[in-house]
């Protein structure tokens, strides 16, 4: 099968499309044949080998898949061959054959595209975990999202309009303000001097902020919190990790909170199912609108993630596998 492959870590342009055999199911795996896998700020992490998990070399990246289920793993016995599903593996989604663990898989709707879906799994998966298991989101609330013309953050923004909340988007430069008024923001900023002040002139203190920028942002961002207010870390795609000034925390009695889905969502695969569940119903009756904003094949995957690692990147991008 073909496989888009990191054999030596360093920058995207250096990936390697091969062939390579098709990797069979361990205990408690699914095998799928992949039609489609997303494109995330993990596969340009793991291509340079500075993400926290570190596949022995050479490896297949791709962290983010949809596909049909070819074959169980011992032990599985909530799916079975041909279901539709979207999965997480830790690396591999790039190539035509993949498996997951089955713990880190849902099933799929009949009315969900392969492409749609496999835009939906990480980064939806996230923000949803964030906003509401962790960050509590109601309607009503005051939602800060940073980063939101890329992939999470887009997807927060639309769960956050979706549920209700009032929705205000930071972006890193003009071309990103269209992705996130259309994912659903009420307002959207650019980032750059004075953010604290334009948020509150904006849209007043934060009930909720979905970092997953770090760095200024979120120094900023901090400041604009209001009473029983909710931080979520979600990433740092900045570079530079912030420290929390607690004393801020302390005057708001706010709360700083991690958002690490992947782990939680194989430790807690019924919680998770559930979640998808809900999103699904929000898509169905029109509320919720992932979309896709870049397709590329499966030869131009390093394109993909050369584009998403530079900040070029505008929206979600699929790798498309299979029509």
């Amino acid at each position: 099968m073909r496989a888009i492959q990191v054999h030596t870590l360093g920058h995207p342009r250096e990936l390697v499309l091969a062939e390579v055999p098709a990797p069979a199911p361990k205990p408690g795996e699914i095998a799928l044949e992949v039609y489609a896998a997303g494109v995330n700020f993990p596969d340009a992490l793991l291509a340079q080998g500075k993400y926290q998990d570190k596949p022995p070399l050479p490896f297949t990246l791709g962290v983010e898949v949809a596909g049909v289920v070819n074959a169980l793993g011992e032990g599985v016995t909530d799916f079975a061959v041909g279901d539709r599903v979207g999965a997480l593996p830790s690396a591999g989604a790039f190539a035509e054959a993949t498996t997951a663990l089955a713990a880190r898989s849902v099933k799929l709707p009949d009315d969900l595209d392969f492409v749609t879906a496999a835009g939906m799994i990480m980064t939806y998966g996230t923000a949803y975990h964030g906003l509401v298991d962790r960050g509590r989101l109601r309607a009503g609330d005051r939602l800060a999202v940073t980063g939101a013309g890329g992939g999470v953050g887009t997807a927060a923004v639309d769960i956050g309009q979706a549920l209700g909340a009032k929705v205000l988007g930071i972006v890193g430069s003009e071309a990103k303000l269209g992705a996130a008024r259309d994912a659903g923001a009420a307002h959207v900023l650019v980032d750059g001097e004075d953010l604290a002040e334009r948020v509150k002139t904006t849209i007043g203190a934060l009930d909720v902020l979905f970092d997953n920028v770090g760095g200024d942002q979120f120094d900023a961002l901090v400041r604009t919190l209001d009473w029983n207010a909710r931080a979520l870390i979600v990433g740092f795609t900045s570079g530079r990790i912030p420290a929390i000034p607690a004393n801020r925390l302390l005057l708001r009695e706010s709360e700083a909170l991690g958002v690490y889905w992947g782990p939680w969502s194989a430790k807690n695969p019924a919680a998770n199912r559930e979640n998808f569940a809900a999103m699904f119903g929000l898509r169905r009756n029109g509320t919720l609108r992932p979309r896709v904003h870049e397709r590329y094949t499966l030869a131009n995957a390093p394109a993909a993630v050369e584009a998403l690692m530079d900040r070029k990147l505008v929206g979600k991008a699929v790798v498309v596998v299979r029509d």
